[in-house]
C-alpha cells in the first residue's frame, strides 16, 4: 500500500524550545546509545527497529517517549508526549499529529554527532517511507556520512551544498563558512533541510529550489567550497523500472549527471576553489573507467579521484531496485524492471559501475595535478585534512625536479610505522614495510636504503645529505644512490609517508 508522508513542520519558534526538551530529555547521540545499547542502537542505523522496540518496552522515561516518537514512528499517549516534549508547540509547528488520545511524529528526528561532538538533529522522512514516495526525503546514510568526513574543514567564506537534501552537509558548512548556500530540485527537501538546521541551533542557509547549478546561475561572487551528493545512481527512467527516486535518481543518461557537476563546477569555484563530490560512473566494454572520468576533469582544476568499490550490472540493478522496495511486490514486475535495467546497461555497453569520490581543486596550474587511483582498502575518517595536505603535496612536486627533491628536507608522517617481515630466526628481514595508521592506510615496501632513509628523516638535514651518509655506511656508490633515490623518493611524498618541512 502507498504510503503519502505528512507535510513536515515548520522552522518556527518552537524550534528551540524543542531543541532544549531534546537536549533535557538526553535524545543525543550518547544518550540514544545509552537508552538503546550498542547492539540495538547499531541496528536502528540499519533502519531495524525491532531491537529498540525491546530496548524501550516499559521505558517511560522522556528519551524513551521521544525514541519510540521520532525514530520507532509509533503513537504515544497524550501525557507521555507532554513530559517528554513542549506538546503545544510541537502540534502547532507540525512536529507532532494528533490522533484521538495519541500523538505521532510527522517527521523523523535523529539524533547526530557534529565534528567537535555537537548535539545536531537530522529532520528526514521515515525509512518506512523509501521507495513509496517519488519525492522522499532521506536522513543521514553511509553516503552522507562518509562525505562528510572527506570534506576540508578550513574556514572558508561561500559554500555551496548542491542537492542537500535533508541539509546535513550544509549543516556541517555552517561551522566553517560565512555563508551556506544549499539547493534542491525537491521543494520537501529544502523544507527538511531548513527544519535540520533550525533544530541543531545552526545559522540558517540560503535555500533555493532547482536542478543542479541552474539556482546560482547568476551569482556574481564565486564558492570556496561546492559539495555535493547527488543523485547519482545510475537506472532508468521510465515507469515502473524501480527509478525515478529523487533523492537517488537524477533522470539523466548513465552516469551523464556526474559528468555534468564535475565540468560545471569550475565556472562556480574561486581560485583555490574547492568541489567534494560523491559519484557513480559506468565501466565500458573496451574503456579504461580512468579515461572515462578523467575526461570529466575540467581545465585548470586539480584532481584526485578514487575507486572505492565497482559492482557488475547484477549486483548494482539489485542493490537499487531493493532499495525502491521493488523485490516486496509483484514478483513479474520486478522481473520485468530487473530485465528494464539490464538492457540499459547493454544499450550503454555497460558491465559495471564505479562508486567513488571525486575532489576538485581550482589551482588554474598550466599542468594540473591528476590522480586517479582504485582503493578499496580500510581508510580513517574522517579524511578531509588528508585530502588538503594531498593536494599541498601535488604543489610541492610540481615544484620540484628530482635535484630540488634532494635539497629539500623532510619528515616521517605521524602514525608511520615500519614492519619487518620474514622467516622467525633469520637474522634480516625478508621484507620492510612502511604502513600508515592515519589517513589513507596505504603500505609501502621499502628497501635497506629507502627504509634507512624515512626513519632518518625529522627535518634537520637535506635529503642529498641523509643519502650520502647512508652510502657511505653502506659503501655504496654516493652518485648511485642519489640518482636511485627519486625513484622511491617522489612516491613517498606523494602518498604521504614524507612530509616537506617546509
Amino acid at each position: 500500500m502507498s504510503i503519502t508522508p505528512l507535510p513536515p513542520p515548520v522552522a518556527g519558534l518552537g524550534a528551540p524550545r524543542l531543541r532544549e526538551a531534546l537536549l533535557a530529555a538526553s535524545f543525543t547521540p550518547d544518550g540514544l546509545l545509552d537508552l538503546l545499547g550498542a547492539p540495538a542502537h547499531a541496528a536502528l542505523a540499519r533502519g531495524e527497529t525491532v531491537p529498540a522496540r525491546r530496548a524501550t518496552r516499559g521505558v517511560d522515561a522522556p528519551s524513551a517517549v521521544l525514541t519510540r516518537l521520532f525514530l520507532l514512528r509509533r503513537p504515544v499517549p497524550l501525557a507521555e508526549a507532554r513530559h517528554a516534549l513542549p506538546l503545544d508547540a510541537a502540534l502547532g509547528d507540525g512536529w507532532l499529529a494528533r490522533d484521538g488520545d495519541e500523538v505521532r511524529a510527522t517527521v523523523d528526528v535523529r539524533p547526530y554527532a557534529g565534528d567537535d561532538g555537537q548535539d545536531w538533529w537530522i529532520v528526514s522522512d521515515a525509512l518506512g517511507h523509501r521507495g513509496e514516495a517519488r519525492d522522499i526525503v532521506l536522513g543521514v546514510g553511509g553516503a552522507s556520512t562518509t562525505l562528510a568526513g572527506l570534506t576540508p574543514r578550513h574556514p572558508v567564506g561561500r559554500v555551496l551544498d548542491l542537492g542537500t537534501g535533508c541539509g546535513v552537509q550544509a549543516l556541517h558548512a555552517t561551522r566553517h563558512a560565512a555563508r551556506v548556500t544549499a539547493t534542491d530540485v525537491n521543494p520537501r527537501a529544502l523544507r527538511m533541510a531548513a527544519l535540520t538546521l533550525a533544530l541543531s541551533g545552526a545559522p540558517a542557509a540560503d535555500l533555493r529550489e532547482g536542478s543542479l547549478f541552474e539556482p546560482v546561475k547568476d551569482e556574481e561572487n564565486a564558492y570556496d567550497l561546492i559539495v555535493s551528493n547527488p543523485p547519482f545512481v545510475i537506472s532508468p527512467t521510465r515507469a515502473g523500472d524501480g527509478g525515478g527516486l529523487t533523492y537517488r535518481d537524477g533522470g539523466m543518461a548513465g552516469d551523464e549527471l556526474c559528468r555534468t557537476v564535475v565540468r560545471e563546477s569550475a565556472a562556480h569555484l574561486a581560485d583555490g576553489g574547492w568541489c567534494q563530490l560523491l559519484a557513480n560512473w559506468q565501466q565500458v566494454d573496451g574503456e579504461d573507467w580512468r579515461e572515462r572520468v578523467a575526461d570529466w576533469v575540467p581545465p585548470g582544476c586539480d584532481a584526485w579521484i578514487v575507486r572505492r568499490e565497482e559492482q557488475d550490472v547484477t549486483q548494482y540493478t539489485e542493490l537499487w531496485l531493493r532499495d525502491a522496495g521493488a523485490h516486496r511486490g509483484d514478483q513479474a514486475a520486478y522481473e520485468e524492471a530487473y530485465a528494464a535495467w539490464l538492457e540499459e546497461f547493454a544499450a550503454r555497453r555497460t558491465h559495471a559501475v564505479g562508486f567513488g569520490w571525486i575532489t576538485l581543486r581550482k589551482s588554474g596550474a598550466a599542468r594540473p595535478s591528476l590522480v586517479i587511483e582504485d582503493w578499496p582498502h580500510t581508510v580513517e575518517q574522517p579524511l578531509g585534512d588528508t585530502i588538503r595536505t594531498h593536494f599541498a603535496r601535488r604543489d610541492f612536486l610540481r615544484a620540484h625536479d628530482d635535484a630540488a627533491l634532494l635539497r629539500a628536507r623532510y619528515v616521517l608522517a605521524d602514525g608511520v610505522v615500519q614492519e619487518q617481515l620474514g622467516t622467525p630466526g633469520d637474522e634480516d628481514p625478508e621484507h620492510v614495510v612502511l604502513r600508515q595508521r592515519h589517513g589513507m592506510m596505504r603500505a609501502r615496501a621499502m628497501d635497506t636504503i629507502s627504509a634507512g632513509f624515512a626513519g632518518s628523516c625529522d627535518g634537520t638535514l637535506t635529503a642529498g645529505t641523509i643519502l650520502d651518509a647512508i652510502a657511505r655506511l653502506l659503501d655504496a656508490d654516493e652518485v648511485a644512490v642519489r640518482s636511485g633515490a627519486t625513484e622511491w623518493l617522489r612516491p613517498l611524498v606523494e602518498q604521504g609517508f614524507l612530509i616537506p618541512a617546509e
